[in-house]
């Protein structure tokens, strides 16, 4: 099994070796340039066209002894959006700075040295009081902070080693971390209810091809809040993952960036992984999903309470250090703040939630009434849509895969619409990332006024922005 090979789409079977033999035999056929090609395509030459190659080969020597004349410079070749730094960002809330905590900011402004590697104590334990709030009880010396999701990521695959399996989709950061450090990654698919969690029987299954082809399955990454479909996991499919994983030996990384984004609070039973296998689980918060700006990186860790978890801290630490990757003096301030939760920021974060509540409902109508699928969003500021219903029209307008979608969607959009290739989903699937923080407003004032409105669908921006959205999507009927 090739180490960054998916093991397919819920309901197909992992490939097999001799279908992948098969298949790269094929592809060296077809690969222009290749010893295999250049064989096939010298058999089928005829003898006449064996002497006019020759001739032209005789000509082309020729030419080259001639004096070469300088060559203006090319033009540089186009570059397409597949490579890894054209990949989306997180979901953007698309809400300015709360103003308290652009003070702290300022007030810190001064600070001219970075945080330790994995933070300094203040930021650490505002970490600790943060998880235990939540149910998640440890010390502070089990958190390392970082500046952002994916330094801190990194840190930790390459801590623990080993190959990684994530469910597929999955945020778009994840596999290029894995194929960085040159881990094995593999998918493996979501069941229909949720995203963020592998199905346990297909998770069971992918283990075990891995591990009869020699490779060694060690973590298991998830988000029971999930980019990119926007859904919460059940708790009884969060648990049966879960020991499924640990009874096969990986320790999970929970990724919870979300969580504090979920519509209905009330009405959503939301459980962490490292609340059922405590041992076991290291959880990750980005501050950027409900208490920071994106502009202001930061990101924390939780590691369990056990002697192993302290050895893998400490590789983690030094990983940190090495990559240079320190949280800026002034952002540790704010996110310490922020971690703390003053009724202000407690404010913020139900407003927020409170408003993509509404303004991803409308989205999610708005999708379902051209004919498209999608899951109801239950949190974050987006859904996840699949547009295959629409194939036959898409394909009229020239959009046959996820990559042609994207940027068709994003051209008439006027704002990002990630394909579900990014997100580890197969290219010629129509599935596409929409985000609500575009919807919101187009200054700072209006999108202040959409998080200040009781009913934010009745102000005039935010109905031209979902009007012009269900437009888009009704010319696909």
């Amino acid at each position: 099994m090739a180490g960054t090979e998916d093991t397919g789409p819920a309901g197909e079977r992992a490939d097999q070796p001799g279908d992948r033999d098969a298949r790269a035999q094929g592809d060296q056929v077809r690969r222009p340039g290749h010893p295999i090609a250049r064989a096939h395509g010298d058999q089928a030459r005829r003898p006449g066209e064996q002497a006019a190659r020759a001739q032209g080969d005789r000509a082309a020597r020729a030419q080259e002894d001639q004096p070469r004349r300088p060559r203006p410079l090319a033009a540089p070749p186009h570059e397409d959006h597949g490579p890894v730094r054209y990949g989306p960002p997180a979901p953007d809330p698309g809400l300015p700075v709360l103003p308290e905590l652009a003070a702290v900011l300022a007030a810190a402004s001064a600070r001219t040295r970075p945080e330790p590697p994995g933070g300094g104590p203040v930021l650490r334990e505002a970490a600790r009081g943060y998880w235990d709030r939540r149910g998640l009880h440890g010390t502070a010396g089990g958190i390392a902070a970082a500046p952002g999701a994916q330094p801190l990521l990194l840190a930790l695959i390459g801590a623990h080693g080993g190959d990684v399996l994530m469910p597929r989709p999955c945020p778009a950061a994840w596999m290029p971390q894995a194929r960085l450090l040159g881990h094995p990654a593999y998918h493996v698919p979501s069941p229909a209810e949720c995203g963020g969690v592998p199905d346990p029987y297909a998770l069971l299954e992918t283990v075990r091809r891995v591990r009869a082809e020699g490779g060694r399955p060690k973590l298991l990454l998830l988000s029971v809040v999930d980019d990119p479909t926007a859904t919460v996991a059940l708790p009884e499919l969060v648990r049966e993952a879960c020991e499924a994983a640990v009874d096969e030996g990986l320790h999970i990384i929970s990724d919870e960036t979300w969580r504090d984004t979920v519509h209905r609070p009330r009405d959503t039973v939301l459980l962490s992984p490292a609340e059922m296998c405590p041992d076991d689980v290291t959880v990750i918060t980005d501050l950027s999903g409900a208490l920071l700006p994106a502009a202001w990186p930061a990101a924390v860790a939780r590691f369990p309470d056990t002697a192993r978890a302290a050895v893998r801290h400490a590789r983690t630490l030094d990983i940190l250090t090495a990559l240079g990757a320190l949280v800026a003096g002034p952002v540790a301030h704010a996110a310490a703040h922020a971690l703390g939760e003053p009724d202000s920021v407690r404010d913020r974060i139900r407003r927020a939630a409170a408003l993509h509540t509404d303004v991803a409902a409308a989205a999610h109508r708005a999708v379902l009434g051209s004919g498209a699928l999608a899951r109801p969003p239950h949190a974050g500021c987006h859904l996840y849509a699949d547009l295959g219903p629409l194939r036959s029209r898409l394909a009229e307008l020239g959009v046959t895969d996820s990559m042609e979608l994207e940027e068709y969607l994003t051209d008439r959009l006027g704002a990002p619409a990630p394909g579900g290739h990014r997100f580890g989903d197969e290219l010629g699937a129509l599935r596409v990332r929409l985000g609500t923080g575009p919807l919101l407003g187009a200054t700072p004032q209006q999108r202040q006024e959409s998080l200040a409105a009781a009913k934010p669908l009745e102000l005039a921006h935010v109905a031209r922005a979902l009007d012009g959205f269900a437009a888009v999507f009704a010319d696909l009927r």
